[in-house]
């Protein structure tokens, strides 16, 4: 089975080691950042289940992160751990789009159970797909990020994987394009826009072999993709 993929972000080099390995103890696959500079980009480039985010960092403060994530990212769970414990910080923890706020010292097993029940809320909260899904000629395998074909197989990035994704979920369906955009880009903006019409062309592309499949525009108002039936 694989493991549930958490950033954390703490500038304390020994405490974020012992974390770390208690975490990745408990079957936690953890990539550690010291440096609140270097989070964002991490995030941006790797794909996680969780953040845990401590508050006061080098560089740029974990406040300030979170805003910088939620713009990318509506969904992914974040927990903030701080020795700030003032009503305004705990506040501005939650404003920034914090799903919970430790303060330090806390107990480990404590933010566990934490991290536990975040992501399983947060798991059943989302649609699922099975492991591998046909689609047509292909085979498609989003944990994988991979498109097959026969002999041919397409790496996909996160957002092509998630918006294959999203389509296979509206099958048949209008996907909704502000929605999608939201979901998988944060923000509907005009450029997130374009990017995504960037994405969908290549998604057309790699379906090319199999005239079964196709991603048509719905004029003001998204897309459909159209698969065979029984898919």
């Amino acid at each position: 089975m694989k493991k549930e993929k958490i950033l954390l972000v703490e500038d304390d080099v020994n405490f974020g080691f012992v974390l770390k390995s208690y975490l990745e103890m408990n079957a936690y696959d953890i990539v550690l950042v010291s440096d609140g500079k270097d989070a964002v980009k991490t995030f941006t480039v790797e794909k996680f289940d969780m953040c845990v985010l401590d508050v006061m960092l080098p560089n740029v403060d974990g406040f300030t992160i979170a805003r910088e994530i939620r713009r990318a990212d509506k969904n992914t769970p974040i927990i903030f751990l701080t020795a700030k414990s003032m009503k305004e910080d705990v506040l501005e923890g939650f404003n920034t789009g914090a799903d919970d706020y430790l303060t330090k010292p806390f107990d480990s097993e404590v933010l566990l159970l934490k991290i536990k029940a975040i992501l399983r809320r947060n798991k059943d909260s989302i649609p699922t797909v099975p492991q591998k899904i046909k689609i047509g000629k292909y085979d498609f395998e989003h944990s994988l990020r991979t498109l097959t074909c026969g002999n041919e197989k397409h790496r996909l990035t996160p957002r092509e994987a998630d918006l294959l994704k999203e389509l296979y979920l509206n099958r048949n369906i209008v996907l909704d394009r502000n929605e999608a955009l939201k979901k998988i880009w944060g923000d509907d903006n005009y450029f997130n826009a374009r990017s995504m019409d960037v994405y969908i062309t290549k998604l057309r592309k790699y379906f090319k072999d199999d005239d079964s499949i196709q991603i048509n525009n719905v004029h003001g108002s998204g897309f459909i993709f159209y698969m065979p039936d029984g898919e």
